[in-house]
């Protein structure tokens, strides 16, 4: 009988397209249940699948800052999260949880 052989899942492979990218994201910030570094490793995935050196570039970061921040390890300051997601190409929006601020006031 043949041996099985496994190799680790790498979501970085199969982000392809913009869309893609910003789903995956939108995805995590769901589940991410406020842990910060949950996101950085999220932004990680997508730089890595993107390319660091090119996301680094652009965000005006050192390949290797980068890495550290994105790493899933530590929890990076909002002006490098800004600075990523402008990198990518990605936008943050912020949406209402629950009724709109009109249906409540009508009430």
């Amino acid at each position: 009988m043949a041996k099985t052989v496994t190799t680790r899942y790498d979501v970085a492979e199969h982000l392809r397209t913009p869309e893609e990218m910003a789903a995956y994201l939108e995805a995590c910030l769901e589940e991410a249940n406020g842990d910060a570094a949950f996101i950085a490793k999220a932004l990680g995935d997508i730089a890595r699948a993107k390319g660091m050196s090119q996301v680094a570039r652009n965000a005006g970061l050192s390949r290797e800052s980068l890495y550290k921040a994105l790493s899933g390890e530590r929890t990076p300051g909002f002006d490098t999260i800004l600075k990523v997601i402008g990198a990518l190409g990605l936008k943050l929006h912020a949406a209402a949880e629950g009724p709109s601020a009109e249906q409540s006031i009508n009430k």
